[in-house]
């Protein structure tokens, strides 16, 4: 029967069997093999690059005729450059150390037995995204490399594109010797697919939603499947009356601006009374084409700026909006940023080495960062090679989550005889 005669639970329950009999048989290669695929998949998207980019451009004729915003166009685009460093990214996972069999810990009980904790793949991840066709080459590599086989359900909106970039990964996976059904694509659109994948209880082991809001206030409501979340990347950079000037002009203008549309951007600002060249930053933002909305003391700094209302604290634009606010002092900062950071990124400027400790060790999010751009928060900038998404959660894995956050441990016990009084 063709897959796409199936009802969507027959659908995700046949690709997830075909799935979990592809990682018994990944459980067996050499990760010299599984390294050897991805180096093949890198290969295969850059002779595939043209046909990629092709099938890109008509999901953006189709996106941009159905009104996606200009930050979802932005995520969806490929060219020649954008395809290039998926596969670099696909090459970086093959390249990284090999998580699978690491002992996380040893120990020797008083009774002779030896306790482990060894580190093993999580089994079927079920990854559903948005937008961004790259996400079907980073889950695909991470997934594979760690040894899980990989469900992905793209967005309708990238159909396309995900389905030249899946072709090419399978091309590669393939001619290592690699299981194929490692890495499946949910072949329809149709919405009901991602239901049956929430409620797939005992066929998929894990659920990674990467998209916005409303995918993941579902995935979350829904999901009969623990799920790894990735909420909203709500991110605030304090510029702290230590600040150097032209450092924290530079910080926050590419913290901002340098690609409005992706979850690292800073989305909040906040000037210290103390800082002296506030007015400064203000004006950079706004001559660079940001729209700033900001308090009674931002908007005093240039007439430019427009009254900030209290949503605008808690939006992620994924444009070049952002909201500002003059606070006094550290304490300040924090409890702003206690009451509206999503806890994905948040990132302090100053040459106060004091202040700066206590803004790290006191900010609860899964990233924190001093006199950095929040841009970086990603997994190839962590040297992680990529990610399958920021978690901002405080299970299992935070932050960038590439291999060693696809990974479990099970416990291996070795004794000589020893029986339980």
């Amino acid at each position: 029967m063709n897959d796409l005669t199936q009802t969507p639970e027959m659908l995700i329950g046949t690709m997830a069997a075909r799935a979990r009999e592809a990682g018994a048989a990944l459980a067996l290669a050499d990760d010299a093999d599984k390294a050897r695929g991805l180096e093949l998949a890198a290969q295969a998207l850059r002779d595939h690059a043209g046909d990629i980019v092709r099938a890109n451009a008509q999901d953006m004729e189709n996106a941009a005729a159905n009104g996606l915003s200009p930050a979802m166009l932005d995520r969806l685009r490929l060219d020649a450059a954008r395809v290039e460093a998926t596969a670099a990214g696909v090459d970086q996972v093959a390249h990284l150390p090999n998580p699978l069999g690491e002992i996380i810990d040893e120990t020797r009980r008083p009774n002779g037995m030896t306790l482990q904790r060894v580190r093993v793949p999580l089994g079927v991840i079920g990854i559903i995204y948005e937008s961004r066709p790259n996400v079907t080459a980073d889950a695909a590599a991470l997934s594979l490399r760690a040894g899980n086989a990989a469900i992905l359900r793209g967005g309708s909106e990238a159909i396309e594109s995900n389905r030249a970039i899946h072709a090419a990964m399978v091309e590669g996976i393939g001619a290592a010797g690699l299981p194929i059904n490692a890495i499946q694509l949910v072949p329809t659109t149709d919405r009901a697919a991602v239901g049956a994948m929430l409620r797939a209880a005992g066929l998929i082991d894990l659920i990674v939603p990467r998209g916005g809001k409303s995918l993941v206030a579902r995935v979350q409501e829904e999901a009969r499947v623990p799920v790894l979340a990735h909420l909203d990347g709500m991110n605030t950079t304090y510029v702290h009356a230590s600040a150097d000037p032209e450092m924290a002009r530079a910080l926050v203008l590419n913290a901002k601006m340098r690609r409005t549309g992706i979850c690292g951007a800073t989305e909040t600002v906040l000037l210290d009374t103390g800082f002296a060249k506030g007015a400064e930053i203000v004006a950079a933002l706004l001559d660079a084409k940001c729209a700033v909305r900001g308090d009674a003391a931002v908007q005093a700094m240039d007439a430019r700026v427009t009254q900030a209302s209290e949503e605008d604290w808690d939006t992620e634009y994924l444009d070049a909006i952002v909201s500002a606010a003059q606070v006094s002092g550290l304490d300040e900062a924090l409890a702003h940023i206690a009451a509206h950071s999503s806890h994905h990124t948040d990132a302090i400027i100053a040459e106060d080495a004091q202040a700066a400790e206590r803004f790290l060790n006191a900010v609860d999010s899964a990233i924190v960062m001093w006199n950095a751009s929040t841009q970086f928060a990603d997994g190839g900038e962590f040297g992680l090679g990529a990610e399958i998404g920021i978690s901002t959660g405080r299970l299992h894995a935070r932050g960038p989550v590439a291999l060693e956050g696809l990974t479990t441990y099970k416990w291996i016990v070795r004794g000589t005889g020893q029986t339980r009084p």
